[in-house]
């Protein structure tokens, strides 16, 4: 089984988030990668928004910590942990641009970046950046095969609908074999697109139910990864309730669980860690 985080601090999500977060820093988000590390978990995650309308930050929460920012920083504190954007939007960068600055990170890394790619919801965002909104999924497809383009060469050429490039040097660059890519969203075209063009896909706000359902309904090839989150578990005063919780997200197909954990400080959260490693049964460095 493998576990990952849904990381603490750098993402706050209203009716989510603990007090103990609002004044934590880099201290104490290095000290909970290095257990993490330590203990045998899988990832962690960063999200993406550049700036969120104060009326929706009520809602989506407003504190997001750059992921290429963090995880630079993260990469130096921690030996094989990998970094899982959570997830970038494709529309507000050059497939070019994620090429350069993630592969530079896989390259400072080790080798050790997974990017989760999502096409976008937040208009307001859009309209900020000043890049279209209408037309976005198209255009993410695009990007999404002009990124894989750019793996493997420091002179990548792509031409397609929306993105073409050719005759330009990139480097560092992500390697032959690239990133893994997972594919974020909640509808089944945010599955099939998944399916056609990444490694993997994360959904959200989808019950387990509808999960297997959607599953069941395509045909996903050899070593595609399906990416499940977990409500908050507390392994430490309810082991049952997060072993459930567990077995629950890979009865609905998971191949990899995001674990959110509940917590009352940094220290409480690791040594929550150490009790979820256990019940998951990771393998320790």
């Amino acid at each position: 089984m493998r576990v990952g985080l849904a990381t603490p601090i750098v993402t706050r999500l209203p009716g989510v988030v603990s007090d103990w977060e609002a004044t934590a820093g880099p201290a104490e988000l290095a000290r909970i990668a290095q257990a993490a590390d330590r203990l045998g978990f899988a990832h962690l995650t960063c999200s993406e928004h550049v700036a969120v309308p104060t009326p929706i930050a009520a809602e989506r929460g407003g504190t997001y910590w750059d992921p290429l920012s963090t995880f630079g920083f993260l990469a130096g504190q921690t030996q094989r942990i990998r970094f899982f954007t959570q997830v970038l939007v494709l529309g507000y960068h050059h497939p070019l641009e994620i090429a350069k600055r993630y592969g530079t990170l896989d390259l400072v890394s080790g080798g050790r970046v997974t990017l989760g790619l999502g096409v976008g919801s937040l208009k307001e965002e859009f309209e900020l950046l000043e890049v279209p909104f209408a037309g976005r999924g198209a255009r993410a497809d695009d990007a999404i095969r002009a990124l894989r383009a750019s793996f493997g060469t420091a002179e990548p050429e792509y031409s397609g609908d929306h993105y073409s490039f050719g005759g330009m040097q990139v480097d560092p660059h992500p390697s032959a074999a690239g990133m893994p890519l997972w594919i974020g969203g909640q509808t089944p075209r945010s599955l099939q697109r998944a399916v056609e063009l990444g490694d993997g896909w994360t959904p959200f706000a989808l019950g387990r139910r509808q999960v297997r359902e959607m599953l069941d309904a395509v045909s996903p090839p050899s070593g595609f990864d399906v990416v499940l989150a977990t409500p908050p578990l507390d392994p430490i005063g309810d082991p049952d309730g997060a072993t459930r919780a567990l077995n629950n997200a890979v009865g609905a197909g998971a191949t990899v669980i995001n674990a959110a954990v509940r917590a009352t400080s940094a220290d409480n959260y690791v040594a929550a860690l150490e009790s979820l490693a256990q019940l998951a049964e990771l393998e320790t460095a």
